[in-house]
């Protein structure tokens, strides 16, 4: 089911299930006009040049595209190597009935996929994680998360690319850098990137 929706007078907000597989198709075969393609949770914005197209063609066009054999670009793939020592691990442990190992265990024999980034540069929701391990964030956010911080919050898991404040679990820290304008790709976690945890020691 697709369902699109104005979104100003140069975007329309499409709400669909399987965000990433329509953004694959939009990119594989992409209505005239498109110059952006936004994914979120449960939408992706489709930005258009107005000069070209308008917002009645675009819907016409999106609403009419097939997902049929379409694939997922992947981005590639990424092992992160992390030491559980999060704050909020003993927390988390307690909130799901589990011990601090069968936590480690659940989060790091997970299989994920980059779905979106938002709240900052290289802040990537990652889906895939244990229904055990879905929490809510914390009541009280902290003032400050260091880059690096493995966190869990929902049904997705992240790394925080920058120190910022934050309220999400904190498991463990990696000291890959996610995020860095230095490269050619600042984004290590770009969009339909498959990441697994690797436990250290």
């Amino acid at each position: 089911m697709i369902t699109v929706l104005r979104y100003g007078g140069s975007a329309v907000l499409v709400e669909v299930d399987d965000v990433l597989g329509f953004q694959a198709a939009c990119e594989a075969d992409p209505p005239d006009g498109v110059v952006e393609l936004v994914p979120a949770a449960r939408t992706l914005l489709v930005q258009f040049d107005p000069a070209r197209t308008d917002a009645a063609a675009i819907s016409r066009s999106l609403a009419e595209m097939s997902l049929v054999d379409r694939k997922v670009t992947e981005a590639g793939s990424v092992v992160l190597p992390v030491r559980y020592d999060g704050e909020d691990l003993t927390d988390v442990a307690k909130a799901t009935g589990c011990s601090v190992e069968e936590v480690v265990r659940r989060h790091s024999s997970g299989s994920y996929v980059a779905a979106f980034c938002g709240f900052a540069p290289g802040f990537a929701y990652l889906t895939g994680l244990d229904p055990v391990l879905h929490l809510p964030r914390r009541s009280t956010p902290r003032t400050r998360v260091p880059a690096g911080a493995v966190a869990i919050a929902g049904e997705y898991t992240a790394v925080y690319p920058h120190p910022s404040p934050g309220g999400w679990q904190l498991l463990g820290h990696t000291d890959v850098t996610v995020w860095d304008v230095e490269r050619p790709q600042p984004n290590l976690l770009s969009p339909g990137t498959r990441v697994r945890f690797e436990v250290i020691r």
